[in-house]
């Protein structure tokens, strides 16, 4: 059995982190844990690893393990650059120790968070990751803040075209779509594909599909059906009835 225990993001750290959860998983658990497409980059801690996880581009399906606490943190899209350090282009579709980005301050913080129950754990991040964040310059800062802002209008159920969102933020379209890219990880025409499959996975298990793909932004069930199976690598309905690919196990560190 696999459970989630969402917990608050301090004020401070708003701008930076989307999500904060403590994750336990049981291996008699025959259902494989699924890493849905994403927009967004990760940080977790787990089994006394710090592990980065990138945007990620398809679904995975990967055995159960027993993971009796881990603690996870989504980053805000368009705004991990300057948590992380490097540009999200380097990680995608990539899951990277978080001292190989940090070095010894995470070496250290790997150090002292097994000595801390998950709530403490989760606290020091916090503490860890505003102190990062303040020592960014301030063009890198505001980067980040314009990503954001393109990450909001490309994400919406019904976007706006790139050539339009650029002139409405005052940059170029090709200025937009380097700097989207680096902050990223994805180009502005995945990032979209993405926040479509993730809305249309909200309303997947009911049974108008028709309904689920106009809310989701898609342009019918058929536009839906392709998509959800070029992301998901099953079909909606083959999702929803819980046939599922075949775990395998993650070729790089998992998240």
């Amino acid at each position: 059995m696999s459970t989630s225990v969402e917990v608050p993001v301090p004020a401070p750290l708003l701008p930076w982190i989307a999500g904060a959860e403590i994750l336990s998983h049981r291996a008699a658990d025959r259902n494989p844990i699924v890493h849905l497409p994403d927009g967004s980059a990760a940080l977790t801690y787990c089994a006394g690893r710090l592990v980065v996880t990138g945007p990620r581009t398809r679904a995975g399906y990967v055995p159960t393990k027993e993971v009796p606490h881990a603690v996870r943190l989504r980053l805000r899209p368009g705004r991990a650059l300057p948590v992380l350090g490097i540009p999200l282009s380097a990680l995608t579709d990539q899951a990277v120790p978080l001292d190989e980005l940090w070095g010894a301050r995470a070496a250290g913080l790997a150090e002292e968070l097994p000595r801390l129950g998950p709530g403490p754990a989760l606290r020091r991040l916090h503490q860890t990751l505003l102190a990062h964040v303040a020592e960014q310059r301030p063009g890198e800062l505001d980067r980040a803040d314009l990503v954001y802002a393109a990450t909001r209008r490309l994400g919406a159920p019904q976007p706006r075209a790139l050539p339009e969102i650029a002139r409405e933020l005052g940059v170029s379209e090709r200025h937009l779509r380097t700097l989207f890219t680096r902050g990223t990880g994805l180009t502005p025409r995945l990032y979209g594909r993405i926040a479509r499959v993730r809305r249309a996975l909200s309303g997947v298990t009911g049974a108008r599909g028709a309904r689920v793909a106009s809310e989701a932004g898609y342009y019918d069930q058929s536009h839906m059906g392709a998509e959800f199976r070029a992301l998901m690598g099953v079909s909606p309905s083959a999702y929803r009835a819980g046939r599922l690919p075949e775990a395998r196990p993650c070729a790089a560190l998992a998240a």
